[in-house]
């Protein structure tokens, strides 16, 4: 059964029809000792089934620690977004809520290579002198 409803399926076709770069999500699971990975993984792959531009790999946490490794994951269900290269945008928990639409607006930004962040905002992070590393908290609404 899906979990997308139809008329979000219909409209996240179309707003991915704006896509204009590939965008891979890889996913990393686990089959065991994992509430939510076989539903993290499903709304993945209903997600990627939405338009030719979005591919899902998958990968099991333990038996691919080399990658999870590379990618900086350290616990699962984990969503990595990556568009022309890997902006270091990560999922962790199931994407349900508000977070689906984090998780859409990601996958819009990773196609176009940037963000609607505006230009003020571009040029206090621009006078960044080292790397920052941000987390954002959110619970399941």
């Amino acid at each position: 059964m899906a979990l997308l409803k139809e008329k979000d399926r219909e409209f996240l076709t179309k707003e991915f029809q704006k896509l204009t770069n590939p965008v891979r999500l890889v996913y990393f699971t686990q089959d065991r000792e994992c509430t939510y990975c076989e539903m993290t993984g499903q709304i993945v792959q209903e997600v990627a089934g939405l338009s030719d531009k979005i591919t899902a790999t998958v990968y099991d946490f333990v038996a691919n620690k080399d990658v999870a490794d590379q990618y900086g994951v350290d616990k699962i269900p984990a969503i990595v977004v990556e568009g022309a290269k890997d902006y270091g945008i990560r999922f962790y928990g199931i994407p349900s809520g508000y977070e689906f639409t984090s998780l859409i607006e990601s996958i819009k930004d990773a196609s176009a290579g940037t963000t609607s962040l505006s230009a003020e905002t571009k040029a206090a992070l621009a006078r960044l002198e080292s790397p920052v590393h941000i987390q954002v908290f959110t619970t399941p609404t």
